[in-house]
């Protein structure tokens, strides 16, 4: 989870948060190159003299400032759209969950289990016990196997709220009456923080998630007790 402080990403929890950063990285870099080059220009324009007037009219110099932009363009686009499918396709998940967006809490369904659901609301600050985070932690948390691609299914019944997951790479829209779906996989146990990210009234601020992902194992004990 984030720290005080913190100016960069969370620690990447999954496959696609990995790629994410590394995405992130890849064109921060273009970015100060561009900025570099840019600021370079400015600075010798203005400090020193303009002795090849006839360059003004140079086909090669307008050629290479077409030219370049649309190479830059290309090294971004194709990196991001090999990401965009990567978070799209979903194969054979081992198991689905669906959430619901209530005001002010979530719902949660395992739909390969019969009758195992459960609403999840914040725990109040009188009532957090020590080292628990306030405004973070939750009363029933959403358990999820590791190293297993998992498919939510994310909704609405009321108005609009976002299902996000920093350190996963996850941020879905929760829409009344429209059924989106993301794809989750975790390489290591923990506990996993996020919020909901769309305003959705004056409670907005108090709809957390935690998600604990546990060895498959452990996860099969936890869900016989459930049930």
């Amino acid at each position: 989870m984030a720290y005080p402080l913190q100016y960069g990403l969370q620690d990447a929890t999954s496959p696609i948060m990995e790629e994410l950063m590394h995405f992130h990285d890849h064109t921060l870099m273009i970015v100060f190159l561009i900025s570099f080059l840019v600021l370079y220009v400015i600075f010798a324009m203005l400090s020193t003299k303009l002795t090849h007037t006839s360059t003004m009219n140079a086909q090669e110099v307008e050629t290479i400032w077409t030219v370049l932009p649309a190479v830059i363009l290309i090294l971004i686009a194709l990196p991001s759209l090999r990401i965009l499918y990567m978070m799209d396709e979903i194969y054979n998940p081992t198991l689905t969950v669906k959430t619901m967006g209530h005001q002010w809490y979530w719902s949660y369904e395992y739909t390969d289990y019969e009758d195992l659901t459960f609403d999840s609301y914040m725990i109040p600050t009188n009532e957090l016990k020590s080292g628990e985070l306030r405004l973070l932690e939750v009363d029933n948390r959403v358990v999820l196997p590791m190293d297993l691609p998992i498919r939510m299914l994310i909704s609405s019944e009321d108005v609009l709220h976002s299902w996000a997951i920093p350190s996963l790479g996850l941020k879905t829209d929760a829409i009344p009456g429209r059924l989106n779906q993301a794809t989750l996989s975790s390489t290591r146990p923990g506990l996993f923080y996020g919020q909901c990210s769309e305003i959705c009234g004056s409670n907005h601020s108090f709809m957390p998630i935690v998600l604990e992902v546990i060895p498959l194992k452990q996860f099969e004990n936890w869900s016989a007790t459930m049930i």
